[in-house]
């Protein structure tokens, strides 16, 4: 059978975190594309208080154009905004990547305390010594990130999200009816473990599929990430 029928090529539209840029994925894509895929991964705008995740999601659609066979990707923040971009355009799937999920009405200043973010990092620092939750970004985010390629992304942050886009709650009615995978990185101490599985089942029913890296698991485990993206799923 021709390789193209077991692999059929996609365009992956792959969006950032919070204070993030598009250039996060650029590892990603490259394994991506060696793989027969089209990317697109944009910088969400930035330099507006008022931009709310709609002007986000809009934003992605403008940078897809008229390309199909869409698998949304969103990265942490990102997840606010994946969900949207299946509501504009058809989409194959959606994966969330140590995702923040939302929930209908549910502000993203809202998601900490609504879904017991700040005790899920106590309970998860005192079993590993407070590495969880720690206030040093190479200890939290890039632990097993290549320390030039942890410095080169630090400086490429940004102020994203707008106030207006955290501050104004989450605007669909329900989850879209796409099929939705969830990655759970292992050695997240941004977004604890425990904390994500719960999250991943109340709110979406699923079971995530796991990955031993950091939160910035795009820039710690590429090839890795990249096999889970282009795969299947287990969902």
């Amino acid at each position: 059978m021709p390789r193209h029928r077991l692999n059929p090529r996609k365009t992956f539209v792959l969006i950032h975190g919070a204070g993030d840029v598009g250039w996060y994925w650029h590892l990603v894509e490259t394994e991506l594309r060696a793989r027969g895929h089209d990317v697109v991964a944009p910088d969400l705008p930035v330099g507006d208080d008022a931009l709310t995740l709609d002007d986000y999601a809009d934003a992605v659609v403008e940078a897809v154009a008229d390309r199909q066979d869409l698998v949304v990707v969103g990265q942490s923040f990102g997840a606010f905004t994946a969900p949207l971009v299946a509501v504009r355009r058809p989409v194959a799937s959606l994966i969330l990547v140590a995702g923040m999920i939302p929930a209908p009405g549910e502000s993203p200043a809202e998601w900490w305390s609504n879904t017991g973010y700040s005790e899920a990092v106590r309970r998860q620092a005192a079993r590993d010594g407070g590495l969880t939750g720690s206030k040093d970004p190479f200890v939290a985010f890039y632990h097993d990130v290549p320390r030039e390629v942890a410095e080169e992304a630090m400086s490429r942050e940004r102020a994203h999200p707008a106030p207006a886009a955290s501050a104004r709650p989450w605007p669909l009615d329900a989850w879209p009816n796409v099929p939705t995978r969830f990655v759970l990185c292992t050695e997240d101490r941004f977004l604890p473990p425990d904390f994500l599985r719960r999250l991943a089942m109340e709110r979406l029913g699923v079971v995530p599929e796991e990955i031993t890296a950091s939160h910035c698991v795009a820039l710690s485990r590429p090839v890795e990430l990249a096999d889970i993206l282009a795969g299947p799923g287990k969902n």
